[in-house]
């Protein structure tokens, strides 16, 4: 597990961990939450990846590196990360949003770790942000290429779908929390009426990518039903459990394999 790093100003990093509900349940504290933290550290990262993604894969074209950067800064990606470096457990919550399991919510988390990183930045400056996180990009993008997560999950979902079950994959959009800077989205995807995935990100064409790969990777676990209802069956009982075959998948992210 990476450590967080030192601060010369230790409130920084108190504040980067602080969140909302937690503030809100201190008002004699007069304590600032990380919104605004997390919305620099947004910023500060999104270059750092780009930097270090343009030089480490010269051969990569443009469309290639937006993909992949898409893929290192999605949601759950960057809560991956901040599980990483342990800020999952030293995330300041308030009691309501403690006990309904946010701090394993992948929005707090990713919220916290750019926060983190927009309180380094001002109190060590953009070189200490980039040791400290380059480290973890390198594991994170070896991940990333071995499971081919850049690739377009939503693509791959759909021609399964209208290859095997003759239905397109329909995405609905479930919730939308946080400050208008830093949206986070849930997304469901289902497909004749069933659910087959869910997943989160910082806009709507992020949580459905997510989405699809939940989706993806339930397919690949083969635990999904070889009929759907007809388009005007709201009954899931008829769904019979049956796994599909290996072979009548669609190409699927190995990393996307129980």
């Amino acid at each position: 597990m990476s450590d967080l790093p030192t601060f010369n100003d230790p409130s920084l990093l108190e504040r980067a961990l602080t969140h909302r509900s937690y503030a809100n349940e201190h008002p004699e504290d007069a304590l600032e939450d990380n919104e605004r933290l997390e919305f620099l550290g947004d910023a500060v990262l999104s270059f750092i990846v780009a930097a270090f993604l343009y030089h480490r894969f010269p051969e990569f074209h443009e469309g290639r590196l937006t993909s992949l950067r898409a893929a290192l800064v999605r949601t759950e990606s960057l809560a991956a990360l901040a599980a990483e470096t342990g800020i999952d457990q030293r995330l300041r919550l308030g009691r309501g949003e403690e006990e309904h399991g946010g701090r394993k919510r992948a929005p707090n988390l990713c919220a916290a770790l750019e926060a983190v990183i927009g309180a380094l930045y001002l109190d060590q400056g953009l070189e200490a942000v980039r040791t400290w996180i380059e480290p973890l990009l390198i594991i994170e993008v070896e991940r990333v290429l071995a499971a081919e997560l850049d690739k377009d999950a939503r693509s791959l979902l759909q021609e399964w779908s209208q290859a095997h079950l003759n239905l397109t994959p329909v995405y609905r959009t479930i919730s939308a929390e946080g400050p208008d800077h830093a949206k986070a989205f849930t997304v469901q995807v289902s497909i004749g009426g069933r659910v087959f995935g869910q997943g989160s990100g910082r806009s709507k064409q992020a949580a459905s990518q997510a989405a699809a790969e939940a989706a993806l990777r339930a397919l690949a676990a083969s635990a999904v039903p070889t009929e759907v209802p007809d388009q005007g069956d709201t009954g899931h009982d008829s769904m019979p459990d049956q796994p599909l075959p290996a072979d009548t998948l669609p190409p699927l992210p190995p990393g996307s394999h129980p």
